[in-house]
């Protein structure tokens, strides 16, 4: 594997931006030769949470060693505090998120446009991410992952603090529209239901101690009615790295890449 750190212009936001990307290495012959011939990677956006960035998963969780033998490459971008959104004061994050940064990477590296091929998953506000991208644009993503997410953004957005609401207003705008909006996973969740998407595959794992463990149980009953493809589990532990670093290896046993693979 390829541990690739890439900085970039974004016409969207403006600024310099960086990602980092996994990349499977090509084949090579028993004279050390490349061999020819290009081949298209599938590809699992893996997202961060809040107060991270595009390195934090590098830093807290072995990711490198467990896909080394899953032919599958990782690009985790950097977002600032935006909840993968177009700010309503402040910079296009979604835009960035579901539109630029896939066309950057793909024209950085090898790596397959079919929605069978591409995969994202995240932590905490990425989980968040990793859900609104694959509810927005199911054809385009072939499964989706939160560990510990922050899914239910309505009741998010009301957390306790001047300083929170200030900031969830710079992100959101009026918060009472929020509920309702594209930025309501449930929203998008009955959108998906009333598709041919509906049984795009989702994965929820949460702490049972985590704080966000009420929102991922509103998250699994809603979904549950509305009959989407849901795998929801949950387990002791908190909002913390050690459980992220395991079950962020069930997620790529869960991930149904070996079959899309051989497709």
């Amino acid at each position: 594997m390829a541990l690739i750190h890439c900085n970039f212009f974004s016409e969207v936001l403006g600024l310099s931006c960086s990602m980092d990307a996994i990349i499977p290495e090509p084949r090579r012959s028993l004279d050390g030769k490349i061999q020819e011939g290009k081949k298209l990677y599938p590809v699992l956006y893996l997202l961060h949470g809040l107060s991270d960035d595009h390195t934090i998963w590098q830093r807290r969780t072995s990711i490198e060693w467990y896909v080394r033998d899953l032919n599958l490459a990782v690009v985790m971008p950097a977002v600032d505090r935006s909840f993968y959104t177009d700010m309503a004061r402040g910079k296009g994050y979604w835009t960035f998120i579901s539109e630029e940064v896939p066309s950057i990477a793909r024209s950085l590296f090898p790596l397959s446009a079919a929605r069978k091929d591409n995969f994202v998953a995240g932590l905490s506000m990425g989980g968040y991410g990793a859900m609104k991208l694959a509810l927005t644009f199911p054809d385009r993503f072939a499964a989706a992952a939160s560990l510990s997410g922050a899914l239910d953004v309505s009741q998010v957005v009301k957390g306790v603090g001047r300083a929170w609401k200030d900031e969830m207003r710079n992100i959101f705008g009026d918060l009472k529209k929020v509920e309702g909006s594209p930025n309501d996973l449930f929203t998008l969740a009955g959108n998906v239901a009333a598709s041919k998407w509906r049984k795009i595959p989702l994965y929820v794992w949460c702490g049972t101690e985590d704080f966000l463990v009420e929102a991922n149980h509103t998250f699994k009953t809603r979904v549950d009615l509305l009959g989407l493809n849901l795998t929801y589990e949950e387990g002791p532990g908190v909002h913390e790295w050690s459980y992220w670093d395991r079950k962020i290896q069930r997620v790529l046993e869960w991930l149904p890449l070996a079959k899309q693979q051989q497709s």
